[in-house]
């Protein structure tokens, strides 16, 4: 089965290796926007969907192909929603993931364990070309709690610290495939492939 390259508009190995996994088993096939030297586009939209389409447009124009872009973080009800589509960039431009998670523990180190809901939003984009007026749009919400004692050491950003309360263990102490069926990012691709499908 000869597979259909798509860019990600994105250059982070983690999300790269999470997407290809999903599409183990379709026609697809992902390629990173940093084989290309994409410059990573400025996310100044105000919302998820904003930002996708953003990185989706700028990765079309440097590559000529198809791509999927996602803007994805984390949302802390208490925090207003915080850090929301601030969440990679939440301790600085130039910060780590753990300078992230860091940052947000402080946050939320004084709430009462009953006010730490969250959840991870994915807004995810597919355009045809750096033009397409009609890009295609999906969104996932995996719904969880943060907790302060980081656990589990799969996954990436903020999964040790996202409490999933259906299976009593952290985003990051679960087995890949397992969370790729529960994920935000698995439900928004799993939504915007069948939307390709029927183009």
């Amino acid at each position: 089965m000869e597979k259909q390259e798509i860019v990600l508009a994105s250059s982070n190995p983690g999300k790269v290796k999470e997407v290809n996994e999903l599409l183990a088993d379709t026609v697809f096939h992902i390629l990173p926007q940093s084989e290309f030297d994409v410059v990573e586009a400025e996310e100044t939209g105000l919302t998820f969907v904003e930002n996708a389409i953003l990185k989706a447009r700028n990765a079309a124009r440097y590559t000529n192909l198809p791509v999927i872009a996602d803007d994805s973080g984390i949302e802390v009800i208490a925090l207003k929603g915080q850090p929301g589509i601030y969440s990679a960039r939440y301790a600085g431009l130039d910060a780590s993931d753990e300078d992230n998670l860091n940052k947000l523990i402080e946050a939320i180190k004084t709430l009462d364990e009953v006010d730490r809901n969250a959840r991870f939003v994915c807004s995810m984009v597919f355009l045809r070309h750096a033009e397409d007026p009609t890009p295609l749009i999906s969104q996932g919400i995996w719904d969880g709690v943060v907790i302060t004692e980081p656990r589990g050491l799969n996954g990436f950003g903020y999964d040790p610290m996202f409490y999933v309360p259906t299976h009593d263990c952290t985003s990051a102490e679960l087995l890949p495939e397992i969370k790729n069926q529960l994920s935000h990012r698995g439900q928004a691709l799993t939504c915007l492939i069948k939307q390709i499908c029927k183009m």
